[in-house]
């Protein structure tokens, strides 16, 4: 049984674990939120007299400048606004669509359960890059396809994890009970079933969340994103690769950008996933 001393110190780490990530995600968060007031110029603004000026050199350009003299830290903090939007956008709908599925499938089982999970299977089999390409050569690129790329990929995920929650769930004397008295399936899904298992689908949309900042930098990097005339992470480390040995500032800071928000919002999941199941932690 761990001792007094090592819950203590566990307790002290996940509490910093939880203030990093806070700090990380809120400092992130607010930059982008109120990037046109910090930045009124914008991230688009040409000056071809200050192109390529080296970071920290220059008070008007901190991050630097670009290829075509644009401010390196207006473009980072601008293009946290697409991957923001494709992340937390693409992570609700999401969840809409795999906790329906996943509640309808796991309380009715039968031939709904299985078809909705064959379905998932086949789709989990397939790799997301092929996906990916695939969808974008019929559909075509852009912000919205991006987002719908997304759900189309991740919805499976929720569906599984509220399936076998609910299979645990629906055999117990609450929910009997609930039956017993003739409360209507709807009720006894989303006001009986749901407030159950909201604590792991909440960890898992966090950590989905950073999952998909880094998949739309990814695809947006191969030219299979959003539109390559809007600042996001992924197309500024697309335009920057060139010019890694003469201006490697061009595509650091953007990559800094992505693994600060991806690490602070891991941590968030981290400390969320041991407050809402205590039973998942480890003492030694």
């Amino acid at each position: 049984m761990a001792t007094t001393a090592t819950k203590a110190r566990f307790a002290r780490f996940k509490n910093l674990e939880f203030v990093l990530g806070a700090v990380l995600t809120g400092g992130i968060c607010f930059l982008v939120v109120f990037s046109d007031l910090l930045f009124p110029g914008g991230a688009d603004k040409i000056d071809l007299s200050a192109r390529l000026i080296a970071p920290f050199t220059n008070t008007d350009h901190i991050f630097g400048t670009d290829p075509l003299g644009r401010d390196v830290l207006a473009r980072v903090v601008s293009g946290g606004k697409i991957s923001l939007q494709v992340g937390l956008l693409s992570v609700a709908g999401a969840v809409v669509i795999g906790v329906i599925m996943g509640l309808i499938s796991g309380y009715y089982r039968g031939f709904w359960d299985m078809i909705v999970m064959r379905f998932a299977d086949v789709q989990l089999a397939l790799p997301f890059i092929l996906l990916a390409i695939t969808f974008i050569a019929i559909i075509g690129g852009g912000l919205t396809n991006m987002i719908i790329l997304l759900i189309i990929a991740q919805w499976v995920q929720y569906a599984r994890l509220v399936r076998g929650s609910v299979l645990s769930l629906r055999d117990r004397e609450f929910i009997q009970s609930a039956k017993a008295i003739g409360v209507r399936d709807i009720h006894i899904l989303f006001r009986h079933l749901l407030p159950n298992l909201i604590g792991p689908v909440i960890v898992l949309m966090t950590l989905n969340v950073a999952t998909n900042i880094l998949l739309e930098s990814s695809l947006t990097f191969l030219g299979l994103g959003v539109d390559p005339l809007i600042p996001s992470w992924g197309g500024m480390l697309a335009d920057g690769r060139t010019y890694l040995q003469n201006a490697w500032w061009v595509s650091v800071f953007p990559g800094l950008a992505i693994l600060l928000t991806v690490l602070g919002l891991n941590l968030l999941g981290d400390w969320l996933r041991d407050s809402l199941d205590p039973t998942g932690r480890t003492s030694k």
